[in-house]
């Protein structure tokens, strides 16, 4: 399909100034090219140049869904609540899940993602092993009520997502496509420009036990992740802690009470013994379901990572300030000697290495040297509780994790039977035994991965578009408009690569040369033709390159075959 499009006549309102909402690049550059306009907070209008760069994220998730095998297919947005009761998530999900009732009383939701609805959909039309594997995908609004919506379309409340899932027999089976769309959706992000990395994560609401997040590495991204250069990757959240401590100890210490008036922090500890941070014990206190008290013990110079203590017992969460009250303990002066009687201790198996420990003594103003496991207190389970951080080991193969900040663009889950078997969805295995399926869940964020995009593509005056996803490759933009040398040339050039297949814009506007240079790289076209009087007077025309700043000028008369097999080049690369 041609795609030839007019400044004259399109509608991509720009801005000069920064909008004062906007608080990442990609927000702000959104909204100053043009691309979409803000309704409330965190939802969004796209405006047709920004609609253009949405398709085009779609036709590439969509050629790589179907490639694979899997069908799309479109699933309401509002959802009847007696589904997501069946699978137990009504009364869980949180306030994210906006609620409404229709006029007869009934209770739906807007769905912040559709697992419930398609296991309804499958269960009883499904029915034989012989019908499995089954892969389904839709890509389709979504609403989630953040309770702070922020940077544009990285937190927005309503946005566009592919989400797939797919029904199997047996593991084996669950595994492989598991595999094919982890491999599909690195194509996704190859194809869209990104700088990416496969991280391991948590799978949070959704479920299951093995989830792989694709993260776009950017400095805005909300998410912190660990790396290593041999291919290694997590999410904080999720990551191994492998972490390099030399004990402080090399022999047996005395318990000794150190008064410690006013000191509350491991900083001020540290600096009120003179010892190095890392060797102090941060104890934290939270209870389990059953209400046991656990106090948490983590090297002083490191943060408890909450998503690993929580799988340390069943419900465990950490105390608030009626907790403390209840149990009649003191927030900053905890610690393992003398703790109340039935307390579970777990520590950070860091700690292992460390023979005598400083701690809080369970009382306000003291703190304890010299405590040693075994001696003085137990511990009852070691675990790995930290946040992984830049200088850990990897645990793939020990050498020095990097950090940085990504946004997560897509997941791929392994439910397993999670939602079948809460909703009854089963099917008839080939011993006759009615069995749940089991299932597979995959999501690409649309939108999120087109200001992820912009996040990786942009410089200080504008968008740098790949041309994957670029509004229209190439753009003419003629100095003169009106000229009798300048229109004629710029026009047959405009005509000839429409012709020629390259999506391309003609400036056409009366405006100055500055507010089309301006313009042209705000909105981001990834190669530029500009159309001057002295130029075409000289048989030439000059192409810029968005990404480069490069200028070369071409003969009037190869103009067109040079920016076309360009282009060529640039979608080849991105294919």
């Amino acid at each position: 399909m041609t795609v030839a499009l007019r400044m004259s006549q399109l509608y991509a309102p720009t801005l000069k100034e920064d909008p004062v909402e906007a608080e990442v690049a990609s927000h702000r550059l959104m909204l100053r090219a043009g691309l979409m306009r803000r309704a409330a907070a965190g939802i969004y209008t796209f405006l047709p140049l920004g609609w253009r760069s949405v398709h085009k994220v779609q036709r590439i998730v969509r050629e790589e869904m179907d490639a694979i095998g899997s069908q799309e297919m479109l699933m309401p947005i509002v959802q009847p609540a007696e589904l997501w009761q069946q699978s137990g998530r009504w009364d869980v999900y949180g306030p994210e899940l906006a609620r409404l009732t229709d006029r007869q009383g009934r209770e739906f939701c807007l769905g912040p993602t559709h697992e419930e609805i398609i296991t309804a959909t499958v269960r009883g039309e499904l029915r034989s092993y012989r019908q499995l594997p089954v892969s389904l995908y839709q890509i389709n609004m979504k609403f989630r009520d953040e309770i702070r919506p922020r940077f544009g379309l990285l937190r927005g409340r309503e946005f566009i997502m592919k989400d797939a899932y797919s029904f199997h027999a047996t593991q084996e089976s669950l595994k492989e496509h598991y595999d094919a769309m982890a491999h599909a959706y690195g194509r996704i992000c190859d194809r869209l420009g990104l700088d990416w990395r496969p991280v391991e994560a948590d799978s949070g609401q959704i479920g299951g036990k093995v989830t792989t997040e694709f993260m776009a590495l950017a400095e805005s991204g909300e998410a912190g992740l660990v790396y290593c250069e041999c291919g290694w990757a997590a999410n904080v959240e999720a990551a191994s802690a492998v972490v390099p401590y030399e004990a402080a100890a090399t022999s047996a210490q005395p318990l000794e009470r150190v008064a410690t008036p006013g000191v509350q922090t491991i900083a001020d500890l540290a600096d009120f013994l003179g010892v190095s941070g890392a060797h102090t014990v941060k104890t934290m206190a939270a209870t389990t379901e059953n209400g046991r008290l656990v106090f948490l013990c983590v090297p002083g110079h490191r943060e408890l990572n909450e998503l690993k203590a929580a799988g340390v017992a069943p419900g465990l969460e950490l105390l608030d300030d009626d907790g403390f009250a209840r149990f009649g303990i003191h927030r900053g002066f905890l610690g393992p000697v003398g703790a109340p009687e039935g307390t579970l201790v777990v520590a950070d198996r860091t700690l292992k290495a460390e023979l005598a420990w400083t701690v809080g003594a369970n009382e306000p103003d003291v703190h304890l040297t010299g405590a040693m496991p075994g001696r003085d207190f137990a511990v009852d389970a070691w675990a790995d509780l930290v946040v992984a951080e830049a200088g850990d080991g990897c645990p793939v193969c020990g050498e020095t994790l990097r950090a940085a900040r990504g946004i997560e663009v897509s997941q791929v889950f392994q439910l397993g039977t999670k939602y079948s078997e809460s909703m009854h969805a089963t099917y008839t295995a080939e011993d006759g035994s009615e069995q749940p399926f089991i299932m597979g869940c995959y999501g690409v964020g649309i939108t999120r991965s087109l200001a992820a995009v912009i996040e990786q593509h942009h410089d200080e005056h504008g968008i740098v578009w790949p041309v994957s996803v670029a509004p229209a490759e190439v753009a003419i933009l003629p100095l003169q408009t009106g000229d009798d040398l300048v229109g004629p040339a710029a026009e047959r050039i405009f005509a000839e690569l429409a012709d020629a297949g390259v999506e391309v814009v003609i400036d056409d506007r009366d405006e100055r040369a500055g507010v089309k240079f301006a313009d042209a790289d705000l909105i981001g076209w990834p190669m530029q033709v500009v159309v001057g009087k002295r130029g075409v007077a000289e048989g030439v025309v000059e192409l810029k390159t968005r990404a480069t700043g490069e200028r070369v000028t071409l003969p009037l008369d190869q103009a067109v075959s040079t920016v076309a097999r360009l282009v060529a080049e640039a979608r080849s690369a991105l294919a």
